[in-house]
């Protein structure tokens, strides 16, 4: 059973999701919060498998609650899920360095919030190709000269070149057709070069990818 707390300050938005998601045989909302403080004690107290966090809220918001989450020992199975407006939200590029998992709009299709809620469960980083391209354009903008990641070093070449792939917004089976191996093959490079980088998630070894210099923006033309 997936475990799910909803992180948004508006009732409707928590209602919406709630039903949909209560309504899955294998996905189960265990809390709501209003703000990000109160996500975070729930946080605490039950230790969901996802939080779907909303980026603006009162008391604390969304972008603080998750740098508390992920940067928290006892909290590191939890996987976050920003909620915004937009999908090209100015605080993209703070929240995907501060540990989420990805994003989504909230007038997302139902059908597209529940895999989306399994997909990050699973392991998989939610970002959709304009939210990379904001990525890419916000290391272009603030780049400088990269410094290579802790534990880039112990990386084969072909684990290298997986993530440089993963960091230009493939997917394991478009990076499987690109190297010519199976889809299994890839996401066992892609897995064996996040323990090595001490990556959280797919998202977080996609900011690698850019900090190390093993890409550089523009790369997706």
């Amino acid at each position: 059973m997936i475990r799910v707390l909803l992180a948004d300050d508006q009732m409707l938005v928590r209602a919406g999701f709630r039903a949909l998601l209560d309504a899955q045989p294998d996905i189960q909302v265990v809390g709501e919060a209003p703000d990000g403080e109160r996500a975070l004690a729930l946080v605490r107290e039950h230790r969901p498998d996802l939080v779907l966090m909303d980026i603006r809220m009162p008391v604390l918001d969304g972008l603080a609650a998750t740098r508390r989450i992920t940067g928290e020992p006892g909290l590191d199975g939890v996987k976050v899920v920003m909620l915004t407006t937009f999908e090209l939200d100015e605080y993209v590029f703070e929240a995907i360095r501060s540990g989420a998992s990805g994003f989504l709009v909230k007038d997302t299709e139902p059908e597209e919030l529940v895999r989306a809620v399994r997909a990050v469960v699973g392991g998989d980083a939610l970002l959709s190709p304009g939210v990379t391209r904001r990525l890419i354009a916000e290391f272009a903008a603030r780049s400088k000269e990269p410094a290579a990641a802790a534990g880039l070093a112990d990386l084969t070449d072909r684990e290298r070149e997986v993530m440089a792939l993963v960091g230009i917004g493939l997917s394991n089976e478009e990076i499987a057709r690109r190297l010519v191996v199976s889809p299994l093959t890839a996401k066992t490079h892609v897995s064996r070069a996040m323990v090595k980088l001490g990556a959280r998630d797919r998202a977080q070894l996609v900011v690698l990818a850019y900090e190390s210099g093993l890409v550089r923006p523009g790369w997706l033309g």
